[in-house]
């Protein structure tokens, strides 16, 4: 299985004709499309999901799927294969399962919207969440900035869920000191194999 890693929270998961795409926000590099099955999206923020680029890729190729939580596939357009907290799919020739439901909030409930994250045989994407999922890990994409997160949160996070591997994504607000001063948190505390890959750097899982 490989690992890709573009734009802020957008990764690429490839093992031989499987494909699958997890959200392409308003920093993805188009060509982060090339030859991909089908996309997954955790929740509706521009992000995380940018509708022309989305679009546009869809249009490109009509057989692309695309699944997204049900609350925002209105938006999305027609096509778009609604998702619920719980549900176990076939994506891209991946079994995948929805977890979580909400966005992690920053204050007074704000933001109260869906949120799904995905677990992709053993590769888990949390979108803008710190949801723990209820079987095992094997590589945890860890969300590393953000309103909504903290150092404490994202190393309890891990401690929580105990994978072999964490990535860190989510990573567009950092500033090359914010990003040195995380990276030397998560390798010196969390317990974990730490690998930081750079925006298009691609990294085997197996």
């Amino acid at each position: 299985m490989l690992l890709t890693k573009y734009a802020h929270a957008c990764v690429r998961i490839e093992d031989g004709e499987k494909s699958v795409l997890i959200d392409p926000g308003c920093w993805t590099e188009p060509e982060a499309f090339a030859g991909v099955r089908a996309v997954l999206i955790t929740h509706g923020h521009h992000d995380h999901v940018d509708h022309e680029l989305l679009a546009a890729a869809r249009k490109a190729d009509p057989a692309l799927e695309v699944f997204a939580p049900d609350g925002i596939v209105a938006e999305l357009g027609d096509g778009i294969r609604p998702l619920a907290v719980g549900e176990r799919f076939e994506a891209g020739g991946f079994a995948v399962r929805a977890v979580g439901g909400r966005h992690a909030q920053v204050i007074d409930n704000y933001p109260d919207c869906p949120n799904l994250g995905y677990l992709v045989e053993g590769v888990y994407h949390p979108g803008d969440s710190l949801h723990e999922p209820d079987e095992p890990v094997r590589t945890l994409l860890l969300p590393s900035s953000g309103p909504w997160l903290t150092m404490r949160g994202a190393l309890e996070l891990v401690r929580a869920v105990r994978p072999e591997r964490t990535v860190p994504i989510h990573d567009a607000y950092h500033s090359e000191r914010g990003t040195a001063n995380f990276d030397g948190w998560l390798d010196g505390e969390a317990g974990t194999r730490y690998t930081r890959l750079a925006q298009g750097e691609s990294a085997p899982l197996d």
